[in-house]
């Protein structure tokens, strides 16, 4: 029985150093906590969770009420703008359009009035021309008519000149060969040697 009660003494002392060093230990952590880590301090957890929920519901108001109103704002003002910048950019697509087809029926106008004018222009300087043609024709007749008289006048004196001189010669060669002759029987030998 002695023994025994040697044996609860040391299991005691034994309790007791371990409860000593738990409390040791809670009193280090405590010691901790106050040092710098007041989150790790398991006694203030329910307040530490009361403050993070406050936190996240005023966050998620702020949220809800300011930013992501804002942003959905921003966001449809960015798509309105990107419409209607799309809307404009269609509309001077358009507009390219009708002036290029304005600037195609232009061209093809002036084309077609350049046409005109030069056909025109060619009518008129084939019209000049046939009328110069005319004119220089009929000068040309006048002039051919002026020269068959003054050729025919040539031909009519030469003939006469000729007539003169080939009965001057035959008189002459008539007085050579030492006869006589009539001057009515020459002149009529030549005017027929003229005319046959």
């Amino acid at each position: 029985m002695a023994g025994t009660g040697h044996e609860d003494t040391h299991e005691d002392s034994a309790i007791d150093a371990l409860h000593d060093a738990a409390h040791g230990g809670t009193e280090a952590a405590h010691a901790a906590s106050e040092a710098g880590m007041p989150q790790l301090d398991f006694s203030t957890f329910p307040n530490q969770i009361f403050w993070l929920i406050i936190a996240l519901i005023a966050i998620y108001l702020i949220l809800t009420r300011v930013a992501l109103p804002r942003i959905a704002s921003v966001l449809a003002d960015r798509q309105g703008a990107i419409t209607s910048d799309i809307a404009a950019a269609e509309e001077l697509k358009l507009k390219a359009v009708e002036a290029e087809q304005a600037y195609e029926k232009a061209l093809a106008d002036a084309r077609a009035e350049s046409a005109s004018i030069i056909g025109k222009a060619r009518a008129d300087i084939q019209a000049e021309l046939d009328s110069a043609i005319a004119k220089a024709d009929v000068e040309i007749a006048e002039r051919a008519s002026q020269s068959e008289a003054a050729i025919a006048e040539i031909q009519a004196g030469a003939m006469e000149s000729v007539e003169i001189v080939a009965k001057e010669t035959a008189s002459e060669i008539v007085s050579a060969l030492g006869l006589s002759a009539d001057a009515a029987a020459i002149e009529g030998a030549v005017t027929s040697r003229l005319k046959g």
